[in-house]
């Protein structure tokens, strides 16, 4: 098996973090196409009807992460039978919750504009949207397993292949279908379904290996075992995130309460945080798959090298990115909104977004390293002691401090999954020591 080196771990790592500059892009096309239609309402129905699939997809979001663990595992210990079966599981789950959401979009839809309501005029494009978009639902979440299973694999290139291709295709069809065709929000869908449909094409020709023996048959498919091992796995994954998504909405909600500037500061400095996450997410996939293969392997050497190698690079990059945000971040706030109140405000809070990327860092880098590992049980119950932490910070220091109280708490909620799962990290050695 290959040296684990700086330049393995970068050659996993940067094409990732190119996939993930691409997809803002994606969201500002499609709103700048539909805003050349000059009425406000097919902005916002597409800008909630984005948000509802997102979230429904979100849920499905443990796939990508499981069958990286899984399969890097199995590739470290030589079973290209169950690599390819590895793969075969997830897009049987992809397919029954992408089927089952078709099957449920009218109620599911009615609770989601019951959650968020809109004036009808948005609501009837935002309903027009989503009818053509939900059938992509199958496509969309075996978009998941297939970038799980080329990043155990070590093959970030194609991911990167894969996303370009598909962002180029839906923004070449936005343009075509809206401002060429003058289709409007339905052609916004029709586009993002079509290079959904590209996407999964283009994803069965880069995952082809997976295919091409026949140990992946049914049998292998459906051995209980390892069906188990993937419900274990991929329920607690789940459970972290949902765990991870209600704090960020709790920041949200209570934000709102401290008023309508602040809450828009907040909004504003949340993107460098999404920033953050983009970034250090291609070192954090690298841990995924070295650290996967080392327990594969059975080789806690190389799985303490492939940690080490990894958060050397995933560290470093916080570093560079708090350097940034506290030197530049006066100018990037600038960039991103007008309004002289809110420039104020959030420059009040940029300390914390400068020191995020390094009291996060950790928290990213041992998430990586505990999906590789499948230690996904000590991960769901980090990410509980850390909620319950957060949540009592947040009833201390906001009545004390406010939105810096609120900031803080968040940070303490960052820095707790770090100390948590660092001390629960030579379990990932034991394992891989174990065999």
């Amino acid at each position: 098996m290959a040296e684990i080196t700086h330049a393995r771990v970068l050659k996993i790592a940067l094409p990732i973090v190119l996939s993930n500059a691409t997809i803002p892009i994606l969201g500002a096309v499609d709103t700048a196409v539909v805003g050349q239609i000059g009425l406000p309402a097919p902005i916002g129905a597409v800008g909630i009807g984005a948000v509802i699939l997102s979230s429904l997809y979100w849920i499905f979001g443990f796939l990508r992460m499981g069958t990286t663990g899984l399969v890097s595992q199995a590739h470290g210990t030589g079973d290209t039978g169950e690599v390819s079966a590895g793969l075969m599981r997830a897009l049987i789950i992809a397919g029954i919750a992408g089927l089952s959401l078709i099957v449920l979009q009218i109620p599911l839809f009615w609770a989601a504009f019951q959650l968020a309501p809109a004036s009808d005029e948005v609501e009837r494009l935002a309903r027009d949207y989503l009818q053509i978009r939900i059938w992509g639902a199958p496509l969309t979440i075996s978009l998941y397993a297939f970038t799980g299973w080329l990043i155990a694999l070590e093959r970030t290139r194609g991911v990167l292949l894969l996303q370009v291709t598909m962002n180029a295709l839906n923004v070449g069809l936005d343009l075509f279908f809206v401002l060429g065709l003058g289709w409007g929000v339905q052609g916004v869908a029709g586009a993002t379904l079509i290079s959904e449909i590209s996407g999964v094409v283009l994803a069965l020709w880069l995952c082809r290996a997976a295919f091409v023996n026949g140990l992946w048959r049914a049998r292998a498919i459906f051995d209980r075992v390892k069906l188990a091992t993937m419900a274990r796995v991929n329920t607690d994954i789940m459970l972290r995130s949902i765990l991870l998504q209600a704090s960020f909405t709790s920041f949200l909600f209570l934000g709102a309460g401290q008023g309508d500037v602040t809450l828009a500061a907040n909004q504003v400095l949340l993107q460098f945080l999404q920033i953050t996450a983009f970034a250090l997410d291609g070192f954090a996939f690298s841990a995924e798959s070295l650290v996967g293969q080392a327990v594969g392997a059975h080789s806690a050497a190389r799985l303490r090298r492939a940690s080490i190698v990894s958060s050397q690079w995933g560290i470093g990059g916080a570093l560079a990115l708090g350097a940034v945000f506290l030197l530049a971040g006066p100018a990037i706030i600038d960039l991103m909104t007008t309004a002289p109140n809110v420039r104020i405000e959030a420059r009040n809070y940029l300390i914390w977004i400068a020191a995020a990327p390094l009291i996060g860092g950790p928290a990213w880098m041992l998430d990586g390293i505990f999906i590789g590992a499948t230690l996904t049980r000590e991960m769901r119950n980090a990410m509980v002691i850390s909620v319950a932490i957060y949540t009592a910070a947040l009833f201390v220091l906001i009545p004390l401090f406010g939105n810096h109280g609120l900031w803080a708490g968040l940070m303490i909620l960052n820095a707790t999954r770090g100390l948590t799962m660092a001390r629960l990290y030579p379990r990932a050695e034991a394992k891989a020591a174990a065999g």
